[in-house]
């Protein structure tokens, strides 16, 4: 049965290109789009650049330009990047557009209706020398919580702690360096509380991932606030109905511009109604692919709004982690947050493409892009497995067999191994598992690879009467490389299309896996990939480097650090451990990895909050030794308070061990 399918990407931000990491989020939405499409499902793929804000207003006039202008440019130059690697959007539009005014207005007029806005004073910070309030990153100063400096208005990157920005000390303006006065304002806001339950509901039905939904429920069962929606003049922005001096904020309007992009995709093409996606009670699907991130936007606010204003809720929240390149955050100072232009000046982008869809799992895990990863896998799996078995097998089509295949499978058990492979690669791209895909793939194109040398044709070619037989074994492999490129043209549309071109048939669709080429004349073939240099990707991080004395800077004080990270015998005299016995473990309702122990310490019990979840039974804890460090200030979390931590030990979140004293220990004793 066809779908009808609106899909969209999270909007990029109208300040600056597109990097490696906004197409981790746009490639994998283009392989899902794919995907159903080659399935014969009807998809809409809208996107747009999110441009409001003081962000862009004070870009525009660093630069000398109106924001109008520097948002178009930036836009075109975003469309040609995604287009040159091969993400295709059916409109990308701007949220600075007379469609998204329109629908802003009509969205917050129906919840005004509805009494779902209100106003109330809010005291902001104010730079007086600029005349304007301060948005959380246009200040910084110091954590309240720990007293590191120089951090944004919002959260703490040392300790993690989350704030106010009128909660930080000494802090300073990022546009005029002085120091900002405390002002009142009046603002509008949206009263988000009301879908409490409703949201409780929606976000446990599937339309997110289970892992999203236990994050989401730490809010909703902490209670809702009501969510700000106004900010003052100067702002770029769409005014407020009703006022002179208060603007939509970017984030009551940048979700509304998905529904202002397939406005003006409508209105351009008329091939779909608005209707037909955002009416309240229809057939067709909307499916959202965001950072992990932006979620509370997404499935909180978003969903509260559009019920609101009478629109639908989506069907399904796509969600992904966040990139990480050997380990390590994109640094430009490193040469590894690497624009999409600057790439391309050295790779193809189907390296990256393919790279990315052996990361995918269909979860909110990171993905890392590890470089030697990256040259092993596009040269191994692509070139050595994939595209290896045409090119073993096209040349005796071609010069033996006039480039005719034969009128038979040779293999049928083969055969019959691929065809069953269909479903189940069709579900894993279904889920946004697409690593599980690629690995099914290569693990047929290795089955493929072993079929040719058990039966090798550059052998039977030479040997009397086997000639047919020669024939028969790179038809094969022929048919067995067009159904693995069925199964990869979501990931490699460039490859797919080449592969089409050399084997003379039009674009294959996922209903054609079933159907092998028999007595099919192909092309005389032509390499369809190239081998990935590792000097290559030295020159493409050598290209991205900002500045050398940066790199210079990061590195003395990467070392200072290092220096620095040491403690005395005296500082670690300080830590008192202590044999705790194991009394009662429970999970933490709402948390993916905490277990609550109750640990008996010799004279007293204690709470303790352990993240070794997912390394442990309960019941398997409960009567065993470990060590607790006891003398720990007792933290104050959501759940409750932990009084000390115990000592653990592994390489990841399923594999922690406990560590344990050796036998005849006591609880209460001290460790030395």
């Amino acid at each position: 049965m066809s779908r009808r399918i609106l899909v969209t990407s999270a909007l990029p931000n109208a300040n600056g290109a597109i990097h490696i990491g906004h197409l981790l989020e746009h490639i994998q939405t283009d392989i899902w789009v794919r995907y159903q499409r080659l399935c014969g499902h009807k998809v809409v793929y809208v996107c747009a650049d999110d441009t409001h804000g003081t962000a862009t207003m004070l870009k525009a006039e660093e630069e000398g330009t109106t924001p109008e202008i520097l948002i178009e440019r930036i836009r075109q130059e975003h469309i040609a990047d995604f287009r040159r690697f091969y993400v295709e959007h059916d409109n990308f539009h701007s949220t600075h557009s007379e469609e998204n005014r329109v629908l802003s207005e009509l969205i917050y007029e129906r919840l005004h209706k509805r009494g779902l806005i209100f106003t109330t004073k809010v005291e902001q910070l104010f730079d007086a020398e600029r005349n304007m309030f301060l948005a959380d990153r246009f200040v910084k100063g110091e954590c309240p919580r720990c007293g590191a400096d120089d951090q944004y208005g919002d959260n703490c990157e040392v300790c993690g702690a989350t704030y106010d920005a009128t909660d930080l000390l000494n802090p300073r303006s990022l546009i005029s360096g002085t120091a900002p006065q405390l002002r009142e304002s009046e603002h509008y806001f949206f009263d988000l509380p009301q879908y409490s339950e409703m949201l409780k509901d929606w976000t446990t039905s599937g339309t997110i991932a289970p892992q999203v939904a236990n994050k989401l429920s730490e809010w909703l069962d902490s209670g809702l606030k009501a969510w700000d929606i106004s900010r003052d003049a100067p702002y770029f922005g769409f005014l407020i109905p009703g006022t002179t001096d208060k603007y939509f904020y970017v984030w009551m309007d940048a979700p509304i511009g998905y529904m202002a992009s397939l406005q003006n995709y409508i209105d351009k093409h008329n091939e779909v109604t608005f209707d037909e996606f955002w009416a309240p009670q229809n057939e067709s699907e909307v499916h959202h692919f965001i950072g992990k991130d932006i979620i509370n936007f997404h499935a909180l606010f978003w969903p509260a709004v559009l019920d609101g204003a009478g629109f639908r809720k989506p069907t399904r929240i796509h969600t992904h982690g966040f990139i990480t390149v050997d380990g390590r955050k994109m640094s430009k100072s490193r040469g590894t947050s690497i624009d999409a232009a600057t790439y391309l000046d050295f790779l193809e982008p189907e390296y990256l493409r393919y790279y990315y869809a052996t990361k995918l799992n269909g979860t909110v895990d990171d993905a890392d892009i590890n470089f030697d990863d990256f040259v092993q896998r596009v040269n191994s799996d692509l070139v050595g497995k994939v595209v290896n078995i045409a090119s073993r097998c096209a040349g005796f089509i071609t010069k033996q067999f006039d480039g005719k295949l034969a009128a038979a499978l040779d293999d049928e058990e083969l055969w019959s191994r691929f065809m069953q492979a269909q479903d189940a690669i069709g579900e894993w791209y279904e889920a946004g598992d697409t690593s599980k895909a690629m690995r099914e793939i290569c693990a047929l194109a290795d089955l493929a690879n072993q079929y040719i040398a058990q039966n090798p044709p550059w052998v039977l070619i030479k040997e009397e009467g086997k000639r047919d037989r020669a024939q028969s074994v790179c038809s094969m492999g022929i048919n067995l490389f067009r159904v693995l490129m069925i199964f990869l043209k979501p990931v490699l549309p460039k490859l797919a299309a080449d592969s089409e071109a050399f084997l003379r048939v039009k674009p294959l669709i996922w209903s054609d896996v079933p159907t092998p080429l028999l007595n099919h004349e192909i092309a005389k073939y032509e390499p369809l990939f190239t081998r990935l240099e590792r000097k290559t990707i030295d020159k493409l991080v050598a290209a991205s480097v900002v500045d050398e004395k940066v790199v210079e800077k990061v590195a003395e004080e990467e070392s200072a650090t290092a220096a620095t990270d040491h403690i005395s015998i005296d500082d670690f005299n300080k830590v008192e451990l202590r044999v705790a016995k194991i009394i009662k473990a429970e999970p933490v309702a709402g948390a993916d990895k905490l277990l609550q122990l109750t640990l008996d310490v010799g004279d007293h019990q204690r709470c303790v909050f352990a993240g070794i979840k997912a390394a442990y039974d309960p019941a398997s804890l409960i009567g065993r030794l470990t060590v607790v460090v006891a003398n720990l200030a007792p933290r104050k979390m959501r759940f409750g308070i932990s009084e000390g931590m115990v000592l653990a030990a592994g390489p990841g979140a399923a594999e922690i061990f406990l560590l344990s004293p050796d036998e005849g220990a006591q609880p209460g004793m001290i460790v030395s």
